[in-house]
């Protein structure tokens, strides 16, 4: 994630709580991008404060649902991946800071199999849902509608 893209999602963050909406955040990266540095690395704790801001001003109002897809690494999941109010992923989604080879080669053990997936992770209780795409607006609905946020659609 460049600094533009986080620029532009920081914006989305205050834009919804100046509206008082709900945040959806669809996470699909790969962490920062080393090219930019600290440039980069600086956007997952832009984001992170926005969505305290947001929080802290909305209060019981904000509701903010990151949708993890494969992969999610590195600071996003490290950061604002991860500080939903309902935590959702994709069926069998890649969800880790750092790669399985980083990881044995740095701290010199092995990573079982299967524990960088949604499904371990959700057995594990850091997700809330794990949702097939199709399925995605549906459950969207359902969890507005709960939160009190009108319907997607009113028919």
């Amino acid at each position: 994630m460049g600094s533009v893209v986080g620029e532009k999602i920081t914006r989305l963050i205050e834009y919804a709580t100046n509206e008082v909406l709900p945040v959806i955040i669809v996470c699909a990266s790969g962490g920062a991008r080393m090219q930019e540095g600290s440039l980069s690395l600086i956007q997952m704790a832009k984001i992170s404060s926005a969505l305290y801001q947001y929080h802290h001003q909305l209060k019981e109002n904000a509701f903010y649902v990151p949708i993890l897809t494969s992969p999610t690494t590195g600071g996003v999941t490290a950061s604002f991946g991860m500080l939903g109010d309902i935590i959702i992923a994709e069926p069998h989604a890649y969800i880790a800071f750092a790669g399985k080879r980083v990881i044995e080669e740095t701290l010199k053990i092995e990573v079982p199999e299967g524990v960088q997936v949604a499904e371990y992770l959700f057995e594990k209780g850091l997700l809330d849902l794990i949702v097939e795409r199709k399925d995605l607006k549906g459950v969207l609905t359902e969890l507005f509608e709960f939160h009190g946020f009108f319907a997607l659609n009113h028919n």
